[in-house]
């Protein structure tokens, strides 16, 4: 079995070398990416485009203005990347905002893919606010999402993930919040706040038994490209994509938008109070279990704590709803 390597700036000299022959690539690279940060200038060599690390670790690199490399340090994220590419291009017709286009791709060491991937105009949304009008394009995400069909997804490899217990989950939070708020950080996460999803709410939020939709499954702010004006034009990261439960996207995006933005937009997208709330408390446990998980490790925990502000954003649907057990919720597509 291939180890898990880390790629050198050498490597990435060679595979980028002869892939790109526009000599413009090679030039100043200040704009703008989906992807985490900003393209810099340094590290080109002669007679090809700048290169630079866009992540740590050396998976990610900067190819000039117009290019990323993305390399798999691993064989089964390797799997995970071209499985990634055909996914990418069964949703790129369903979606109202770009998709990235691999112009490149095969094995830079043996059994580690790479892409050579364009880049996606725009900022991450932690740096840009998403406006009314961008809810609507991540509306527009969702619902094309679920007009994927899902026996082409299967057939690209695209598994399939069995809904999480929300009661099993509720519990392992409300055991966070405890050693959260010893730790003097429970301001949005207090062990009264997680007790609000009580058992018989949790059993009214379980999935449903509909028929599992194609979920992105990392919607998180990196992966959401946000322009200056609030605009979502672009969703990256596909390589974590299942066949599931819809309300995880709900939750990826309450974490990385906030909960009122990412209940409007599932709304738009005709979501009922079911899979809303649902996705909504699946995004609150998460980010409670987070955040005491990095207490006492060398973790930076403001993006936590700011990931789980944006959990707890009240939103008006959990005014409205009634989850006694015995009380219908909507459960909507």
């Amino acid at each position: 079995m291939t180890q898990a390597s880390i790629p050198t700036e050498d490597t990435v000299r060679r595979i980028v070398r002869g892939l790109l022959k526009d000599p413009s690539d090679s030039s100043d690279s200040s704009g703008t990416s989906g992807t985490s940060g900003t393209p810099g200038r340094s590290g080109g060599f002669a007679g090809g485009p700048d290169i630079r690390p866009a992540s740590p670790g050396g998976a990610t690199w900067w190819v000039g203005a117009r290019h990323v490399l993305r390399l798999a340090p691993g064989p089964e994220a390797g799997g995970g990347r071209r499985r990634e590419l055909r996914v990418r291009d069964l949703v790129r017709p369903h979606l109202p905002v770009a998709v990235p286009v691999s112009v490149a791709h095969g094995e830079w060491a043996p059994g580690l893919g790479y892409t050579l991937d364009t880049v996606v105009p725009g900022g991450s949304a932690d740096r840009h606010d998403v406006s009314a009008v961008g809810e609507a394009d991540l509306a527009g995400v969702l619902t094309g999402l679920r007009q994927v069909p899902a026996r082409q997804a299967e057939a690209l490899g695209v598994p399939r993930r069995a809904p999480r217990s929300l009661e099993a989950l509720r519990q392992a939070a409300a055991r966070a919040a405890e050693r959260l708020a010893a730790a003097d950080e429970s301001d949005d996460s207090g062990p009264a706040r997680v007790h609000q999803l009580t058992p018989a709410a949790a059993a009214q939020l379980g999935a449903q038994s509909a028929a599992a939709v194609l979920v992105h499954h990392a919607l998180t702010a990196d992966h959401l490209v946000v322009s200056a004006d609030g605009r979502v034009r672009g969703v990256l990261g596909w390589d974590a994509a299942v066949l599931g439960d819809p309300a995880e996207d709900i939750a990826g995006l309450a974490a990385a938008v906030g909960s009122p933005a990412a209940v409007r937009a599932a709304t738009l997208a005709g979501y009922g109070a079911r899979p809303c709330l649902r996705g909504l408390w699946l995004a609150r446990c998460d980010a409670v279990r987070d955040l005491a998980a990095a207490l006492g490790t060398r973790a930076d925990l403001p993006p936590l704590r700011d990931r789980l502000h944006r959990t707890w954003e009240p939103i008006l649907l959990e005014r409205v709803t009634d989850l006694r057990a015995d009380a219908p919720v909507d459960d909507g597509p």
